[in-house]
């Protein structure tokens, strides 16, 4: 993958530390700064941050089947996190980058966002566990 700037990093961090303390408004508020300063193109890096922090390095793309069980009946939200993480951990940024699309012009983007920084700190926890 290619290297984020450091103000994406900067960025994902800000949305972590806010998911951390269990802060849905400052997440969404660290999101909307992103997108203030960087349009999407920012959101969607530090989308793709949080997406790295969970998998950690990616193997070969395409090379991975990641199992959500019960997805199906899952919300929107929790759909387009599971499918996200999956494109993040298969090297599939074309499919990120369409998910991310769709959730905007859903109006959904700001719920699947709080969602990913939620699943995100999860993944955290139960690593430190």
């Amino acid at each position: 993958m290619t290297e984020l700037p450091q103000q994406t990093l900067d960025d994902a961090t800000a949305v972590l530390r806010s998911a951390l303390a269990g802060d849905g408004d400052a997440v969404v508020g660290a999101f909307d700064e992103v997108v203030d300063r960087s349009g999407l193109a920012g959101a969607y890096g530090v989308a793709w941050c949080l997406a790295a922090t969970m998998v950690g390095d990616p193997g070969p793309a395409g090379g991975c089947a990641l199992d959500f069980p019960g997805i199906d009946e899952a919300g929107y939200d929790t759909r387009w996190v599971a499918r996200f993480v999956s494109a993040y951990a298969n090297r599939d940024a074309d499919t990120g980058q369409a998910l991310f699309g769709a959730a905007a012009d859903d109006g959904l983007l700001p719920d699947c966002l709080l969602t990913l920084a939620g699943s995100t700190v999860a993944t955290l926890r139960s690593r430190a566990r």
